[in-house]
């Protein structure tokens, strides 16, 4: 297990979506954010009090975690030098990124001799079957973007908080690095070999009660170049009885590609629905969720409501506003 509470590493993250992993952890684990590290050059900030390793560990830090998600998942060598000093002073390490802490020599080396721990949570630790398609009991929830990154995780974790709030039966799972760090437990997908993909989602939305939902992670999009597969497996896997539709309408290109704009919703809905009708001719797109937050209230709240009589669906910012209007469409399903 991850020694909790954590000091959140921003390293030199070059915007604020770039630190979404320690983002999401102190949005919605803020007991284990103890504070922020920074380095030269930071232009994200969480709000968090900034840290030196020894004011975080006089704190009860117990567990530096690598909050920054870059382009290809690698460790940085401008980090190496923190990373070393945290394990010297008492610090395990947790990272989901795609470069692994174990496979860094003198990471490796400095948490033998001082006795540390070094967490991968994107590596595998189940060995998980090919998906068989097969129809399973109770029901599935799943977010799908027109983007990376525009509150897919965020969209799942609203609604699992609104539903417990209302006592229906229901779990979030986790497919991804800061949603296994948030709740301790799930596959990480995009480091699953593609033939698995499927399967492992399958694998962590077993059968269930008839009335219990499962709310899955969303990851990536069907319309982005480099991560589509990621949503397939999901979606074909996940088998869903209902989808969101996951916005963020500031953006001006898709994330990471700027020479790729971003499809409607109205595309979304009609590639993500039919591709979800191959494994369940039932499911249903039910609601909308956007991530508002560079856009005032009243900017959000014009933007929501044209949205609704545009698209004939319930459209909210569940973190902004509550993920209501969504569990309100879920339980109808």
């Amino acid at each position: 297990m991850i020694k909790t509470p954590y000091l959140l590493f921003l390293g030199d993250a070059p915007d604020q979506l770039a630190a979404k992993v320690a983002q999401g952890i102190k949005d919605w684990r803020p007991e284990n954010a103890v504070g922020q590290y920074r380095m030269d050059g930071c232009k994200a900030d969480l709000g968090l009090t900034d840290m030196t390793l020894r004011e975080a560990k006089a704190a009860g830090a117990k567990t530096l975690v690598i909050g920054v998600a870059n382009r290809g998942g690698v460790i940085s060598q401008a980090w190496k030098k923190v990373l070393v000093m945290a394990l010297e002073e008492g610090f395990d390490l947790a990272s989901g990124l795609h470069n692994l802490l174990r496979d860094e020599p003198d990471l490796a080396a400095v948490a033998e001799a001082t006795g540390r721990a070094l967490h991968d949570v994107r590596l595998p630790e189940v060995q998980y079957p090919i998906a068989n398609g097969k129809k399973r009991t109770g029901k599935r929830c799943l977010a799908v973007g027109t983007d990376c990154s525009v509150g897919k995780m965020y969209t799942a974790l609203a609604m699992d908080k609104e539903m417990r709030a209302r006592d229906m039966n229901c779990t979030f799972r986790a497919t991804g690095q800061t949603g296994i760090l948030i709740t301790g437990d799930g596959a990480p997908l995009d480091a699953v070999v593609a033939d698995f993909m499927a399967g492992s989602v399958e694998y962590i939305s077993p059968d269930n009660d008839a009335d219990h939902w499962d709310l899955i992670e969303g990851q990536g999009s069907l319309f982005h170049a480099s991560y589509s597969g990621v949503t397939m497996a999901l979606i074909h896997g996940g088998q869903p009885d209902a989808l969101i539709l996951c916005h963020e309408p500031t953006r001006e290109h898709m994330r990471g590609l700027p020479d790729y704009k971003l499809p409607t919703l109205e595309e979304l809905c009609d590639v993500a629905l039919t591709m979800a009708k191959v494994v369940n001719p039932a499911c249903q797109v039910i609601g909308i969720s956007v991530n508002t937050q560079h856009m005032s209230e009243d900017d959000a709240a014009s933007y929501l409501a044209e949205l609704e009589a545009k698209m004939g669906l319930p459209a909210t910012d569940p973190f902004r506003f509550g993920a209501g209007k969504l569990v309100d469409a879920l339980a109808l399903v």
